[in-house]
């Protein structure tokens, strides 16, 4: 199957008065499309950089607790839904479900979560927050908020509300096209 998105974009003629895209247009054979010719135009570049950036402050900020921010995900949704099974807890940190149970099993070598057969449904084990889980997550989350803030920094504080509800729009409009989708409307309830 070929791939749609390899062959839409947004045609220049279908701008609005101040550029914004109104409607994809499909490119002809032959037609190149230099919107994106330059790497620091293309913005799945940029987000790439962007994690890359955020994720070195984390470590910067936590490194001591030895903790990814993927597992401090998990650790954060668990201290307020726990128990979940491994599949909902996937879907409410965005990862698929083989990566979260081998975040899982890291977590609960550490003993900061357990698993448990789940009584309604044998096939599935639930997933807690251990007490150890909740205090280690304390913790941490000291140095996480400092790395969200120096991440964030640069920007203006309006500027940080509108980067934060721009990421959770492309997040929204984009999220099934994700590996691993988020809950439906998960962004949005922010």
């Amino acid at each position: 199957m070929e791939n749609a998105a390899l062959k839409i974009y947004y045609a220049p003629d279908n701008q609005d008065h101040i550029g914004h895209m109104t409607k994809p247009g499909k490119l002809q054979s032959g037609e190149k499309l230099d919107r994106y010719e330059a790497l620091w135009d293309r913005p799945g570049f940029l987000v790439r950089r962007l994690h890359q950036i955020h994720v070195a402050m984390f470590h910067e900020e936590c490194g001591n607790f030895s903790i990814t921010p993927v597992q401090f995900a998990l650790l954060t949704i668990l201290d307020t839904k726990s128990p979940l099974d491994q599949v909902t807890l996937a879907a409410e940190v965005g990862i698929d479900r083989t990566n979260v149970a081998d975040v899982i099993t890291r977590l609960e070598s550490r003993g900061l979560v357990e698993r448990r057969a789940n009584q309604s449904d044998r096939r599935t084990r639930l997933v807690s927050i251990t007490d150890d889980g909740r205090a280690f997550r304390q913790r941490v989350h000291e140095g996480m908020e400092i790395a969200q803030e120096r991440f964030l920094a640069p920007l203006a504080e309006d500027d940080r509300r509108l980067f934060m509800r721009l990421l959770r729009d492309l997040i929204e409009a984009n999220n099934e096209t994700g590996r691993a989708a988020l809950r439906s409307g998960l962004v949005s309830e922010k």
